[in-house]
């Protein structure tokens, strides 16, 4: 009998410190289509028209938090889901991955991420396995939605999809 509890004491113990986090889908995605002119330029027509489409590919996920580099484009992009789901948007600094990470490990519900070319690959390689990588997206590069799925039991994974799979 004695053996028996602490068997279950130890399972317990184990449990409890096992990795768990809040299961949900994280959706990734490079700023929509920008203008070529200035230093923080808006959203180009191809671009105001593929934020719409992003709004309406994520209407029905259930988006809690919404999070956004503090430029122009990536702000416009992410503008109508937030309108949608009355959620705001919430600015991150893309050269602190490991702090966003965090975050989105923590948060509940889904969540959306706008970033950049050079920024998505680092912040879907936290969520992938060593031996396979993102890479760059290329300047021309703007109609990948990709999908994290965070499990209970600590692990994720990320699928890339195009706009028009949707």
């Amino acid at each position: 009998m004695k053996n028996l509890i602490y068997t279950l004491l130890l399972c317990l113990t184990i449990g409890a410190c096992g990795t768990k986090q809040e299961p949900k889908t994280i959706y990734v995605v490079r700023h929509a289509e920008k203008m070529l002119d200035g230093n923080d330029p808006m959203l180009s027509v191809a671009g105001t028209a593929r934020a719409k489409k992003l709004d309406q590919i994520l209407a029905d996920k259930a988006i809690k938090h919404a999070f956004s580099t503090n430029t122009v484009r990536t702000l416009a992009t992410i503008q109508p889901t937030a309108n949608r789901h009355g959620i705001a948007k919430e600015i991150y600094d893309p050269q602190f991955h490991d702090d966003l990470v965090k975050e989105l490990r923590t948060r509940k519900g889904n969540i959306v991420v706008v970033g950049h070319s050079n920024t998505v690959h680092h912040l879907l390689n936290y969520f992938v396995d060593s031996d396979v990588k993102f890479e760059e997206l290329k300047d021309e590069e703007y109609d990948f939605i990709f999908e994290i799925t965070l499990t209970e039991d600590g692990s994720s994974s990320v699928e890339r999809k195009i706009y028009k799979e949707y």
